[in-house]
């Protein structure tokens, strides 16, 4: 939803004007907050529940988006690097934590590596593709791209290090998992520290926010009481995806594996994914990658650490970070392309395609395991 280093996106959708009051069409989706409980106490079918709670979800999120993107322009680098650490993936956060009390950890793990996978394929090369379809090349800041591609490898050295203890040791790995995640938060913090301290100056110009203009007019209160209430309400409709996504899971015959990570990915990212194909559509590729790359890293270095920290308390029991050979693989041919792709710092249609078809093949292949 927001970005690594502390800066907030909005998407700029077709608004539509009644009176005083300024209305995006997504903003109709909100329909469905009711309509979601209502088909909740109604007991209809899992993919009615799950659809239109679905649909709010996409709704509130919008919502956070541009509350935080107001709450960032007006206040400092570090508290706006809180807030978006805070907001950023709270819904992908909410649904965590309840699907953990449900007893979906397999679905929780799918989820992260599925988020950081669509974050780097999916929504990277629909942008590039949205871009190409305009301009014939773009360019884009290859060391902010290199910096995160070099991040994304430390991450996937640390989610590798507990799956492979218990593949080969053949013992549980919570206590490395315990270790992995106080390092990755170690990292994020650090990174924060260069970003906003020690190395900001880098970072002032192609990190810099969208004029207020790109927002509705909402005053600073406003946005506050907008997102504490979006809060509130993405946490209400995370409880009714989790409850809808089992017997939804056993309606479609599919896995908790395939659902975590293609169906909880894909509905938790889908304002990064508006927001960064129009910035491509803008000419401005540097905040395309870095709304994806930014996304995938806070997912691994914040709320991968919070979720096994919490876990415990929450199940009884610490959430591992043992992975199937299957994730494990697609996050590591990831990382690769990651890094392949920020080495030029010239991208173009066909170089999105190419990702949007790796991201095609793991997910068909996880769905046929």
């Amino acid at each position: 939803m927001n970005n690594f280093f502390g800066v907030s996106f909005t998407h700029n959708f077709m608004s539509i004007r009644l009176g005083r009051i300024q209305l995006h069409r997504i903003d109709f989706l909100l329909l469905f907050v009711p309509l979601s409980l209502a088909c909740y106490l109604l007991k209809l079918p899992a993919i009615v529940s799950f659809t239109s709670a679905a649909a709010a979800v996409v709704a509130i999120s919008h919502l956070m988006v541009e509350a935080t993107g107001i709450i960032s322009q007006r206040v400092s680098s570090t508290i706006s690097a809180l807030i978006n650490a805070t907001f950023g993936n709270a819904i992908e956060f909410m649904i965590a934590i309840f699907a953990l009390r449900a007893g979906l950890e397999t679905m929780v793990k799918a989820s992260i590596t599925g988020s950081i996978i669509l974050n780097v394929l999916f929504l990277i090369g629909l942008s590039m593709v949205a871009g190409g379809m305009k301009y014939k090349e773009q360019r884009f800041n290859k060391d902010s791209a290199g910096l995160s591609s070099t991040m994304l490898i430390i991450i996937v050295v640390g989610l590798a290090m507990p799956s492979m203890y218990s593949i080969l040791v053949g013992k549980p790995a919570q206590d490395m998992s315990i270790a992995v995640s106080v390092i990755l938060g170690v990292i994020y913090l650090l990174s924060l520290f260069y970003t906003l301290v020690t190395h900001k100056h880098l970072f002032i110009v192609k990190r810099e926010a969208p004029p207020s203009g790109s927002y509705r007019p909402w005053p600073f209160r406003v946005a506050v009481a907008i997102l504490l209430i979006s809060a509130i309400a993405a946490g209400f409709e995370s409880s009714l995806i989790v409850d809808s996504i089992t017997p939804l899971i056993d309606t479609l015959g599919i896995t908790q594996t395939f659902a975590g990570l293609v169906l909880i990915a894909l509905l938790t990212n889908i304002p990064e994914q508006i927001s960064a194909a129009r910035f491509a559509r803008l000419n401005n590729m540097t905040l395309s990658l870095e709304i994806g790359m930014s996304s995938a890293l806070q997912i691994a270095l914040f709320v991968v650490p919070v979720l096994v920290l919490l876990s415990s308390t929450l199940t009884g029991s610490t959430m591992d970070l043992v992975l199937s050979p299957f994730e494990l693989i697609s996050l590591v041919m990831t990382a690769m392309i990651a890094n392949y792709i920020s080495a030029d710092g010239i991208c173009h249609w066909l170089e999105g395609a190419q990702l949007l078809a790796v991201y095609a093949l793991i997910a068909t292949a996880f769905f046929f395991i």
